[in-house]
């Protein structure tokens, strides 16, 4: 059956569910039809048209809270680069599996989906139920999964694994995102006299300034460090010879789940003053589960036996799906972990370890047996 997962795989490569411009649909009516077809109740929810997430439940007897399997099927452009590698048909070579979305996070995807089919079909009734929610507009913001919290569609769940690409170790905390775009107003003159403007441009430089310094009254996190700025964008002035009369700036701060994003908007307007205009444009949090949750344990005892050793959980930098998911499962205890290399995301020639996904099917199987049998 671990074969069935690597070729699951293969198939979900060949889907040109590129993202943007957002072509997911047709990799989810095939999952849609594979799951419905193996008994599973089968829930799609658009957040465009044209554009569906999956819920897919194979229900419990017991009365308890389902485990919950999540990844997304969009992919990243190819890039300018040229690839060496055909991007959508899914090579094998020397052991690892070649193209778009290998890594990010179709293995992931495919792994749990055949973990899921293989413990479901024939078997006794589960005793605990299994949530699977596959998403659509993971890159460009998280959409489908937002979409999902905020329809209230997720219902309850012990534990919510994300597949996304970390070499099949586990993540147990990553940040949040807070972006935000700030502007300036200001007069415009002939650049030879600038004493009769009022130039927008060196109103954004001291604001960038005092960002840059500010030191936030906030503790690290122990797997996630500090909280961090980096200005990405500034634009401002039509021509070189007249003072700028607006101009602006965009702000990408990742922050740590113990720091509230309107405190930060708040600490942005004091730094910025009265005339700045500040607009969010995204808004994630990050989450952060206890090392010690009950709930993670049956995963850490599987990871243990199959490593022989402790596995040591980490914190990761960016942002996956459960900013949405964790709030929209009230808090779940969440574990990221897939067969995927984070190093491989977004990259030309973008691949996965073919045993690794195979390592992730027997994971997400033994899960299975331990909480839902």
């Amino acid at each position: 059956m671990a074969l069935c997962s690597v070729a699951l795989a293969r198939k979900l490569i060949q889907f040109r569910s590129q993202n943007p411009p957002g072509e997911e649909k047709a990799c989810i009516e095939f999952l849609v039809d594979m799951l419905s077809r193996a008994g599973l109740e089968v829930e799609t929810h658009d957040f465009v048209p044209g554009r569906p997430s999956i819920v897919a439940r194979s229900r419990g007897d017991a009365g308890l809270a389902p485990l919950v399997f999540t990844g997304h099927v969009d992919v990243v452009p190819l890039g300018d680069k040229p690839w060496t590698v055909p991007p959508f048909e899914a090579e094998i070579r020397e052991g690892k599996l070649f193209g778009r979305g290998a890594s990010d996070m179709k293995g992931g995807v495919a792994a749990f989906v055949a973990a899921t089919l293989a413990e479901t079909e024939g078997k006794l009734p589960l005793k605990r139920g299994i949530t699977l929610v596959i998403t659509a507009g993971e890159e460009t913001g998280c959409e489908g999964a937002f979409h999902l919290a905020k329809s209230g569609v997720l219902g309850s769940a012990e534990l919510l694994i994300v597949a996304e690409p970390t070499s099949n170790l586990p993540i147990i905390a990553h940040k949040g995102s807070l972006r935000v775009r700030i502007t300036a107003k200001g007069k415009t003159a002939h650049s030879s006299m600038p004493e009769l403007g009022e130039n927008a441009i060196y109103k954004i430089a001291e604001w960038i300034r005092r960002i840059e310094t500010h030191k936030l009254p906030i503790e690290p996190h122990p797997l996630l460090g500090r909280v961090t700025n980096s200005v990405t964008t500034a634009f401002g002035g039509e021509n070189i010879n007249s003072v700028p009369d607006a101009a602006g700036f965009t702000v990408d701060f990742r922050t740590i789940p113990a720091y509230e994003h309107a405190t930060l908007v708040a600490d942005i307007v004091r730094l910025c003053g009265d005339e700045a205009t500040i607009e969010v444009i995204t808004d994630f949090k990050g989450f952060a589960t206890d090392p010690d949750d009950p709930s993670i344990q049956p995963l850490m005892q599987i990871l243990e036996s199959r490593l022989q050793t402790v596995p040591q959980p980490a914190g990761a930098p960016y942002f996956t799906d459960a900013s949405a998911l964790v709030p929209g499962f009230n808090n779940v205890a969440t574990v990221v972990i897939g067969p995927g290399e984070a190093a491989q995301c977004h990259q030309t020639d973008e691949f996965c370890y073919v045993q690794k996904i195979e390592d992730a099917f027997e994971i997400y199987s033994s899960l299975i047996r331990r909480l839902c049998k």
